[in-house]
């Protein structure tokens, strides 16, 4: 069996891979729907809804729970990993968010004396995410990992 054969028969792997892609497309679509304009940026980028951290480890915990079952060591590293992940979105990366919201607003002050190429350099905002789109990205990521799994049987 080569390289790619045993790859793409990682179940576990494959739904969160496919959680993370469904989640950066629908995020992509969202937000062209709410801005009217295409941002690429969006399509790797962090942020947003749905949360693709989110459908990622939960993709990966789903697809090991029903692959090894929930007493297995896979299931509870990637369901502890998966706990991490969607409390730092929603607490520390959303509050660095805020953060650099307020500190782009202050540096757009004319007192703040910058020139406009220091003005362009500003801080990313879409890092963190609410908890309707860390609940929606776990959400897509587990019944992703159901519909991976059924194509595996």
């Amino acid at each position: 069996m080569g390289f790619w054969d045993k790859f793409l028969s990682n179940e576990v792997l494959i739904s969160a891979i496919v959680g993370w892609t469904v989640a950066q497309v629908l995020k992509t679509l969202i937000d062209f729907g709410l801005n009217k304009s295409f941002t690429p940026e969006r399509l790797v980028g962090s942020g947003g809804m749905p949360s693709s951290h989110s459908a990622t480890v939960c993709g990966l915990t789903t697809a090991s729970a029903l692959c090894y079952g929930v007493d297995s060591f896979q299931f509870a590293i990637s369901f502890i990993l998966a706990a991490v992940v969607m409390y730092d979105a929603i607490g520390v990366r959303q509050e660095t968010g805020k953060q650099a919201k307020l500190l782009n607003l202050i540096m757009e002050q004319d007192w703040f004396n910058l020139d406009n190429q220091e003005i362009q350099k500003r801080l990313k905002e879409f890092v963190g995410h609410t908890p309707l789109q860390v609940a929606a990205g776990a959400a897509l990521g587990i019944i992703l990992a159901f519909v991976v799994h059924q194509s595996y049987l």
